[in-house]
């Protein structure tokens, strides 16, 4: 079975805004542009735990983009701020989940810049090179999957059918579409149909193997609206009434992948996948 990567996603800072790019570098923690990975910083409040979108949907309103040498933010009523790549800060511990993980700091422009938005006092770090953070082996088996600050695992990929799915669902209680957005994917495929994801076992773009260890088991995240930065109900509430997986542990859309072999290979928006599905 063969499909499209329709359009490839980078998350530069965990719960702020991403982007779409035509095509992406596969590192074994997940995508990468310029090189610069995918969740690479986080934003903590005042004792190291990490901030989402489900406390502070506003975050959605962070809008994030690489130049040559900088991480670029911009939000309303703040001034643009760039980052530096090559910001040199001290290492300390943050808790993302049950993890704690080294992080360097990012300056006190950075630091403040966030704290006014955000209301509160935080502190954006970026991922420590020398840290290493491993996936769950009951999900990923005998690999070692890497990854930085995203949720649980290297990759999220979703379908262009699924969320046509799901928005014929909305449209039909009188609710309006939604975006891919919401549900903050890596990878977005394009000719399967609508929830095929739920039964893929392999992923295979050119000499890359993706495995795809388990569905996403979603929060309250696709319910803020990133246009406003605002929390609703939907499409939790829709998805609520078939798409509940007990075995799961909950609502799921999309599926969580990781990096099984081909590191280093270049995917694009309409590279070809090789899909295997399990059953």
């Amino acid at each position: 079975m063969t499909a499209l990567i329709d359009a490839l996603w980078l998350y530069p800072i965990k719960g702020c805004r991403g982007f779409s790019v035509p095509n992406a570098a596969l590192a074994p923690t997940g995508l990468e542009v310029k090189g610069i990975g995918d969740r690479e910083w986080v934003v903590v409040d005042d004792q190291g735990e990490f901030l989402s979108q489900r406390e502070l949907p506003k975050m959605a309103l962070i809008e994030t983009r690489l130049t040559a040498d900088s991480l670029r933010l911009k939000a309303p009523g703040m001034l643009q701020l760039d980052v530096p790549f090559e910001s040199e800060g001290d290492v300390l511990k943050v808790r993302v989940w049950n993890d704690e993980l080294a992080a360097v700091t990012q300056g006190e422009i950075a630091d403040a810049w966030f704290s006014q938005f955000l209301g509160l006092p935080c502190r954006l770090m970026r991922f420590d090179p020398e840290a290493r953070r491993i996936s769950n082996h009951k999900y990923t088996g005998a690999v070692s999957a890497p990854y930085k600050f995203a949720d649980a695992f290297s990759l999220l990929a979703c379908s262009t059918a699924s969320l046509a799915d799901l928005n014929s669902r909305l449209v039909a209680k009188g609710q309006a579409e939604i975006s891919i957005e919401r549900f903050r994917p890596n990878i977005v495929l394009r000719g399967v149909e609508a929830f095929d994801e739920d039964h893929i076992d392999y992923l295979t773009i050119g000499r890359a193997r993706l495995h795809v260890v388990k569905p996403c088991v979603r929060c309250t995240v696709p319910n803020v609206n990133p246009a406003s930065g605002e929390a609703g109900f939907e499409p939790g509430d829709t998805l609520a009434v078939y798409r509940n997986d007990a075995q799961a542990g909950g609502i799921t859309f999309g599926v969580n992948a990781i990096v099984e072999s081909g590191a280093g290979a270049e995917l694009s928006a309409g590279d070809t996948v090789e899909v295997s599905l399990r059953f």
